[in-house]
């Protein structure tokens, strides 16, 4: 069994596709998650290389170095926190806290790897998922912002709102009556 660490899985289609290209290579996949797939057997040099190519034309990238595999992890387990509803009490969720849980590292180095990578702090970095998780709900027009904002862990609407704000430059109000769609790719984010 051969893992492999990819960058840029950030949705089930993501899923789909790396799972469908790998198996057009000819490689069995055992599992797959975001950011993360483990094929039968040992992978080759030339194989490797066919996978690269192959990930780079469909807009992820294989992950080599420690430190980087470090960050996709932080990144999807946020994602995955946030986007796949997973926050069991979200007025408590101590993002902090399940970093060093599920990663295993001490926060204070996981933070400053992060920040020296990214150049933007991991509080930033959730704050940016969560306002582009408030802007889906807020298209889908299925909940309220008080909903929203519960959902999404803030302490009141206002604080949401000032994030969204700060983020945006729009107010919530103002994104949602807009037609516009100003979401970016969870990729691109920053």
């Amino acid at each position: 069994m051969t893992t492999l660490l990819i960058k840029n899985m950030v949705c089930n289609r993501c899923i789909k596709v790396v799972k469908e290209e790998l198996e057009k290579l000819g490689l069995s996949v055992k599992n797959i998650a975001l950011g993360e797939v483990v094929v039968d057997g040992k992978i080759d040099v030339l194989m490797l290389s066919k996978i690269k190519t192959t990930l780079e034309n469909n807009g992820f990238e294989l992950i080599k170095n420690k430190k980087a595999k470090i960050i996709e992890k932080i990144k999807l387990l946020i994602l995955d926190t946030i986007r796949e509803d997973k926050i069991e009490n979200p007025l408590n969720q101590n993002y902090s806290q399940l970093i060093v849980e599920k990663i295993g590292y001490d926060y204070n180095y996981l933070s400053s790897l992060f920040s020296s990578v990214e150049n933007i702090t991991i509080e930033q970095y959730i704050i940016l998922q969560k306002v582009e998780r408030a802007k889906e709900l807020l298209k889908y027009g299925e909940l309220t912002l008080s909903e929203i904002a519960f959902k999404l862990g803030y302490s009141s609407v206002q604080h949401l709102s000032n994030q969204f704000k700060k983020v945006t430059g729009l107010t919530a109000t103002q994104f949602k009556n807009i037609t516009e769609n100003f979401r970016r790719p969870l990729d691109k984010i920053k």
